[in-house]
């Protein structure tokens, strides 16, 4: 249908909203993104390392996304707000694991045996440190306001996948 001189179609409401609040986020991604490389970098003065460190990231982003799918919620600011939490505690975890393989590599350990030393070593720090967040964020994710599930959801359903995935070790 061809509209009148002087008018257009332009998103309005929620569309609009959205288009506000994500506007810039792109860029502060980016940026946070790599400077959390930097710190990685400069933590363990290698590449490789830190690489297998923040390649927790896309796996969790990626569990985030499923977690409001699965909820049925959209992806909001609030919802960044809860990704950031979560990258956070995935990183920590990632960084306790590889930290301490590569402490049992200098000690001279094999690979294969300083990565399954580790995970049981580290095994109780981390359900820990899992069980903390979920703890921590229930509340928020079982109450009725959505501002608040939004902030919890993907990084409580998240975790609780992670830790329901993660090996016991023997």
């Amino acid at each position: 249908m061809p509209l009148p001189a002087g008018y257009r179609w332009r998103a309005a409401g929620e569309i609009e909203s959205r288009e506000e609040s994500f506007g810039g986020i792109g860029a502060a991604v980016i940026v946070a993104v790599f400077g959390i490389l930097a710190i990685l970098v400069l933590e363990f003065r290698r590449f490789r390392t830190t690489l297998v460190v923040a390649s927790v990231i896309p796996l969790g982003v990626v569990g985030g996304v499923l977690a409001l799918w699965a909820a049925g919620y959209t992806l909001s600011f609030t919802a960044m707000i809860g990704f950031v939490a979560l990258v956070g505690i995935e990183i920590k975890t990632s960084i306790l694991l590889v930290d301490f393989t590569d402490q049992l590599r200098r000690e001279g350990v094999p690979l294969d045996e300083a990565i399954q030393r580790a995970g049981e070593i580290r095994f109780v720090p981390i359900v820990l440190t899992a069980i903390t967040a979920i703890g921590g964020l229930l509340p928020a994710r079982l109450v009725t306001p959505v501002l608040y599930k939004l902030l919890a959801t993907e990084t409580v359903d998240d975790e609780v996948a992670t830790f329901m995935a993660d090996p016991v070790p023997a």
